[in-house]
This record gives structure tokens, sequence and C-alpha cells, in this order.
């Protein structure tokens, strides 16, 4: 939607349209309320027409002479995308308009966008404006928040929910879906029906009607769910767009010219939301810090449609340990000790956690808990020690069937070993995995991210598996589709880490396969240096615009400031007064397993209780209606665009970026290749050889690179007493050729000047072989007349096809055949909502 906000004395008009331009609503907001927010829904659709005279008579009466033009009448103030939502600090309210944005993702025709810019315009005129000195500081607080970073959202697709659910109707009973319309869905049908003649009443076409799902979001992921509050209930639902935050990345697969896309979507909960050091744990409601969830979407791309393709999702969770803990980092210390803030014997907040889980997405939940076990002064086995019977507790509480599974395995002391395969053991721990996994370290950052990388290439290969793009559900590094994969995932690890640390990944897949380049620890150890000075300098900062743009905290004349809070503990712990003894013995009995036939855990949104039924609305649309339309939408048939610019174009390809340039090679994404066989490398500059070919003379003469524990004291892998306890310690790095002088030269020479071979695969100077020379003096290979030596038999066409091609050629004569029914059809509803 489109929207256009103009701007009168007593009034804001904010004019939205849909992508055809053929349906326009008005929202009135006005501007003489100095602190209050006063909107009007004018409830009509309105035609192109209709809204140009709307806007002309507007214009006319705002002004304060006939014939005045100018400021006094009706003057357009910006164009948006979208809604953010309203906020009010401590005088009037603001506006928050989505302004620019940029296509990310495409699933099913359904698009999604990064937002890039937006405005934040002030409500209330100057005339009744109450001026307060503390309003810029909030402003400022507020605008730390930078919603052109990683906030996505889409129109027609709801990011808070997982494919599975949008895809999967409700097992409502069927009459329920055959029902009459409601006296509300009666209303807008007479409002959208045009009160023009109807050219296609004498044709005896009656209009097909289909049914319409709309279901609520899942408000944990939603980030502006409190900022559209007020008006959630007044405007209609074409004008709510909820926002989510976290990362959002789609590449193309193109396996043999057939394209597979793969979308990674993140989803960072809201609730218990904050930076590192300042969230750890969770909150007394089970919520836990840096929670985020992480959906994984193959789809074949050649069939765009939900119901004719073919789609696969698979879900899994980060999240902080779910207990009440946290670090003081008043100390300054790299990092401070970890300390348990409240007992809970009964493991009540734990149990809020998994309860909530369980009503997502059933059962089993298996934790796959990465912290140290072993260390000389206890610091991360502080965790393991509390959540192992923590989970032993609860499952008393469930039946066998849905039990929690508990895998602990100490990651950082396996990576030290020269025995030891870390991807490996996470390969098998993924291939054992049936349901969704949740994976926890100490700041879910680094080793969590290359777990999950493990975990999703394993699903990544029963996925194409289930598609049928490849024989078995096994995939192999150093290919094209895992190297895609690997850059897809390190963009999300970097992006979820630059949120909660304050800096991207220090250790990534690279590291843990213990192939990354020397000059890779130079940048681990800026990498370190950046998360300590943004966890000692900025959190607090950020953590306050979080608390303010959450509206957790709401300003207030009668309390203190934000600023002027000691702690923000009460902003995140409404309930901390609850009983422990209270949910127990009642933990899992309501929701969750309520409505579990058989013991078999399902996720509660798909359970058909009464609950859930009053989520979902169901609407009756016309077939052709835009709002359902998804082809109107991806090919913007009312759009000059170029297909150079076009998201298909741009997004990764394995194909350009990854396949080798060179004739000869095997073009499929799943085979193994050297490094320097890739088309990255092919295609890298100059300068990047050169700093290759540098690294690789002066490795034989370096000193060994650093090890493992030597890069950071600050990163979450290892610890003083670990370095002290371990001498024997495996050294990331790349075996290295000696080169003599001649290879030296002879290599320079090759990468100023390509030899043939690389572009054509032969080398032209040379003359053929004799074997090579005899073809041409033989008979022709194939007696075929064209000029080819595949011997192809012509295609077979069908009757269908032939009709086809025949009404072609007599339309192309000016013989028109007779129009069929869905022609008719199709035509009505293209002037109906064209010219009526």
């Amino acid at each position: 939607m489109c929207s256009v906000l103009y701007l009168s004395w007593q009034r804001y008009f904010l004019v939205g349209t849909n992508q055809a331009q053929t349906k326009h609503r008005v929202l009135k907001i006005d501007r003489t309320e100095p602190k209050d927010l006063v909107i009007i829904d004018d409830k009509h659709v309105y035609n192109q027409q209709e809204v140009r005279e709307l806007l002309g008579r507007l214009d006319l009466g705002n002004r304060t002479k006939v014939g005045q033009k100018g400021l006094s009448g009706l003057s357009r103030a910006v164009t948006a995308f979208g809604i953010v939502g309203f906020v009010r600090f401590l005088e009037g309210y603001y506006i928050v308009l989505i302004t620019k944005r940029r296509k990310m993702a495409d699933i099913g025709g359904h698009s999604i966008y990064k937002i890039e810019d937006t405005s934040m315009i002030y409500i209330p005129n100057d005339s009744v404006r109450v001026t307060h000195p503390d309003e810029g500081r909030y402003i400022r607080i507020f605008q730390n928040v930078d919603l052109s970073s990683n906030f996505y959202f889409s129109y027609s697709y709801d990011l808070s929910h997982s494919l599975q659910y949008n895809l999967t109707l409700l097992q409502r009973p069927y009459e329920l879906w055959t029902s009459p319309p409601s006296s509300a869905e009666e209303e807008v049908q007479t409002q959208t029906k045009p009160d023009s003649f109807d050219i296609f009443e004498d044709e005896g076409l009656p209009a097909q009607m289909v049914y319409g799902v709309r279901n609520e979001p899942y408000y944990k992921y939603v980030w502006n769910g409190k900022l559209l509050e007020r008006i959630k209930d007044i405007v209609h639902q074409d004008w709510l767009m909820y926002i989510i935050h976290g990362f959002c990345g789609q590449s193309k697969l193109l396996i043999y010219g057939r394209p597979v896309h793969i979308t990674l979507i993140a989803r960072r909960s809201s609730k218990f939301a904050g930076t590192r050091f300042l969230k750890r744990g969770a909150n007394c409601e089970g919520d836990v810090a840096n929670e985020v969830e992480t959906e994984q979407i193959v789809h074949d791309a050649s069939v765009m449609s939900f119901t004719a393709g073919s789609y696969s999702s698979f879900v899994q969770v980060r999240g902080s340990v779910p207990l009440y803990w946290s670090q003081d980092i008043s100390t300054m210390m790299p990092k401070p000790p970890i300390r348990l803030d409240q007992a809970d014997p009964y493991a009540h907040v734990a149990g809020l956690h998994f309860d909530q889980m369980l009503q997502r997405f059933g059962s089993p939940i298996i934790i796959l808990n990465l912290v140290k076990k072993r260390e000389k002064r206890k610091h991360e086995k502080i965790l393991s020690e509390e959540l192992y019977p923590a989970v032993i507790n609860l499952n008393q509480f469930l039946p066998p069937e849905n039990c929690i599974d508990y895998i602990a395995w100490d990651m950082a002391r396996y990576t030290k070993s020269k025995l030891c395969n870390v991807l490996d053991r996470l390969g098998m721990i993924a291939e054992n995995v049936t349901g969704v996994l949740r994976t926890n370290c100490v700041d879910c950052l680094d080793r969590t991210n290359t777990a999950q990388f493990m975990v999703g290439k394993c699903a990544l290969a029963y996925q194409l598996y289930a598609l049928g793009m490849i024989d078995k559900p096994k995939l192999q590094f150093d290919t094209d589709c895992v190297r895609l994969f690997e850059e897809l995932y390190e963009d999300h690890g970097d992006t979820l880490s630059l949120q909660y640390g304050g800096s991207q990944l220090v250790h990534r897949v690279k590291t843990y396969r213990k192939i990354a380049p020397w000059t890779q620890h130079s940048k681990d150890i800026m990498q370190t240096l950046s998360r300590y000075y943004s966890n000692a300098f900025s959190d607090a900062d950020r953590q306050d615009a979080i608390n303010l743009f959450l509206q957790v905290f709401s300003p207030s004349d009668l309390k203190p400031h934000l600023w002027e809070l000691p702690t923000d503990f009460y902003l995140h712990q409404q309930n901390s007064m609850r009983s422990h003894t209270e949910a127990i013995f009642g933990l899992f009995q309501t929701k969750t397993l309520t409505h579990v036939p058989d013991c078999v855990c399902a996720p509660l949104d798909s359970v058909p209780c009464e609950d859930t039924m009053k989520k979902v609305k169901v609407k009756r649309v016309n077939r052709f209606d835009e709002s359902i339309d998804t082809y109107t939408e991806f090919f913007r048939p009312y759009e000059i665009t170029s297909f150079d610019d076009t998201f298909c174009i741009a997004m990764t390809n394995s194909a350009r970026e990854f396949m080798p340039k060179t004739v000869g090679v095997d073009p499929s994404p799943f085979t193994v290749r050297k490094p320097e066989e890739t088309g990255k490398y092919v295609l890298g500059s100059k300068s990047s050889k050169d700093e290759t070919l540098l690294q690789r003379k002066t490795a034989a003469s370096a000193p060994p690179p650093p090890s493992e524990e030597a890069i950071s004291s600050t990163s979450e892998d290892d610890s003083e007493e670990d370095r002290d306890d371990d001498a024997s310690v495996s050294q990331r790095s790349t075996p290295i050729k000696l080169l003599t002088e001649s290879g030296e030269s002879s290599r320079t020479q090759e990468m100023q000047q390509p030899s043939i071979n690389e572009p054509y695969g032969i080398n032209l100077a040379v003359l053929p072989a004799d074997k090579d020379l005899l073809i041409y003096k033989r008979e022709p290979v194939s007696r075929f007349p064209e000029d080819s030596i595949y011997a192809v038999a012509p295609p077979q066409v069908d009757e269908e096809s032939r009709k086809e091609l025949q009404i072609h050629v007599m339309t192309g004569e000016g013989q028109v055949r007779p129009l069929r029914r869905d022609d008719m059809l199709m035509y009505r509803e293209y002037v109906r909502n064209r010219y009526m």
C-alpha cells in the first residue's frame, strides 16, 4: 500500500491506495488536540476519480480566501509506504511513517520489504502545542532505535508466524467455512460494490467467491504492536502493518537452470529485549533474553503459487538460559562473573518458558546446551548445574511422549582437541533431531550460530531431497550450495550479533573448520574490541531506546524520567511478586495439553479450540479481488520497471557468484570444488589476488597463527582458566605449499595475463592432436540434416497445444474465436476495477 499524507491547518489526511491505484481509503487525523489522538477512518472505498474530487474539495474548503493558493489550502507533506505507529512522550502525538523500502525476499508471490528510511511527524499544530523541556531528549532516545536497520514488513504475508501456520488452515468444521457472511462482511461487500452500471449483468456470469483468512499476528515477535495499540480497534485492518526485527535474506540456488530459493527469516522477540550484559536469563513471565526464531524456507521458484508450488520450512530457536541470572558490568571486567539472582527450586521461570514453546511449536522440544562443563573456576558451569535439574523436574509433569529432550555438549572444549571434529559432532546431533531445536550458549552468538548452521545444513539436505532436487539427503562442504548457504548464515549471524552484542561474529564456521586464513585473527581481535566497547559504553543508551520504542516505559510528568531510573528491572518484571508454588502444580495443565489427542502434542495454534478460533477471521471475497491477487504485487503490471532492477535479478545467485566460469567443469551446485575454483575467486579483483599471493609468500616465514584461546579474552568460547588447564591446543592454520622462485614468477605471470585455458577450457595456440584431426576426415558423426552432433527426436505436440497454436494464428489473421467463460470473468473484473 502506498500512502500520501496531506496537510491542512486542522487535520492530516492520509490517503492510502492499492498497487493498481483503483481503490483508495482516507484516514483523518485531528491536529487541534494538544495531547490526545483523534483519528477518523472513512469507511468508504474511493475510486481514482472520487479521491481526486475529495482532495479538490478539501483544498478549496481549507483556503482562507477564495482563489488563494499556498499553505492555507491542502498541501502534500510526504509520500509513505506504511504506518509504523503513533507515539507520545510528554507533549502531543507523533506519527511514524515508512518513506523508503527495499525488497528483500519473495515467498509465493508475497514480497517482504526492509525499511530503509522513516519520517517522524508531530501531529498537533503550533497554535495548540504545549512545549515541555524534556521532549527533545525523549525524541533523541526514541530515534536511537534505527528503523532502517533490520526491520521488515510485508503487506500480504504474516512475518510473525511460520510458513506452516500461514499455509495450514485451522481444522474448522466445514459448516463454519460455508456459513453465510456476517453483517460486518455484508457491509464491507456493500461498500466495495461499485454504484455504476455493470455491463456484464446480462451475460449471466455469476461472481466467483472464495474464502480468505485473516489471522492475528504473534505479538511476541511484533515490534510495533504497542505503537498501533491506540488505533487497531478504530481503523480498517488494511492500515495495520506489523513489523518484525531480526534478519531476512534470500538466495537463488540454480540446479541445472532450475531455480530454488533459500530464505532465512529471523524473528527477534520483543519480550525482555535488550543488549548483551543488560539482558540475561529470563524474566518472571518466562521470556528470555536474545530469543530469536530462525525459519529456513526452501521452495521451487519455478512455480510461484502457494497452492501449486512446493515449499518446505524448518524452524529452530536460540535464547538465553531460562534462569534468573545476570552479570555485573560495573567492575569493567572483560568477563564479569555469572551470578544467580534468585533461587527457583520449582523451576517456575523455566516452566513458563517451555510452556510458551510447547504452545508455539508442540513437542518434542530439544535443548542443545553448548556451555562449558569443565572449568577451574566456575563460570559457565553454574548455568548447566541449574538448567539440567530444572528440565528433569519439569519432565515429571509431561507425558513420556512429550518430555523435553536435553543435550549438553561442551563445544569450546571439543574445539581445542586435535582428535575431534566439532562440525562432524554437530552434524551427528542434527541427524538425530526430530522437532524444534532450542540452542543456547552463554551469549547465544558465535557457538550458537555455528551449531544452528550445521543443523540448518542437515535440514537443507532433507528439504532438497523432499523437493526431488537430490537423490540422497546429504550435502558436502566446499560445494556451491553449501557455500551459498554458509554465506547466508554468516550474514544472519553477523546481523543478530550486532543487534545483541554490538559487533559481528568473532568465531565463524571457517574458524571451527580450522581453515580460516591467518588474517582472520586480526579481524577477530577487532570484533572483540568492538564488542567490548559497545558493551561498556553504548549498551545503556541502546537499552533505554529499546525500552522506549517498545513502550515498556511510558513517559509521564507524574513519575521519574527514563534516565533517572537506577534500573529497568521492574519494567520487565511485571509479575515479580507472584508466588512460586502457584504455577508448578498446574504448569502444563490448562492450554498446552488439554486439546492434545492421544498425547501427541501439536502446536496450540493448529488445534481447533475456542481460543484459536477467535484469532482467525474468515472473509468472502471475489476471486479476482486485488487484495488476494499476488500477480499484481509481484509483476506490477501498472508500473514501468527494468529487468535489471528487479529483485529476482539482483539477488544472490549460485551460478553467478560461486559456479566456475571456465568450460568443461560440472555445473552442478553439489560438486565439491577448491576455493580457487569458485566464481568469486575467478572474478576477484587484482588487489585481492595480489593480497593472496603476498599471503602465500610470507606465510612460510611468518610465525604460527595464534591459538583459538589467544584470539580474545572476551569472546564467549574461552576463559583464562581453560588456557591454564589445557596446554595442547590445535592451531587454526591453513596448509601452506612452499613456492620456489620459478613457481612464484610463473604464478605472477599467470595472474598478470590469464591463460587461454582459463576462459575457453583449451589452449588454442597448440595444434589439435592427430586423433582429433582424424575426426574431420571420417564420415559425419550424425546423419541428422541440421548442423548438430546431437541426434534428437522431433518434439511431440499434443492436440490441445496444436489447437491453442491454431487459435493464435487465427487471431493474427483477424479471425477472433468466441470468448470462453473464464476470459469473460477476467475481463469483467478488469473493466470494473479500472474504469468503474
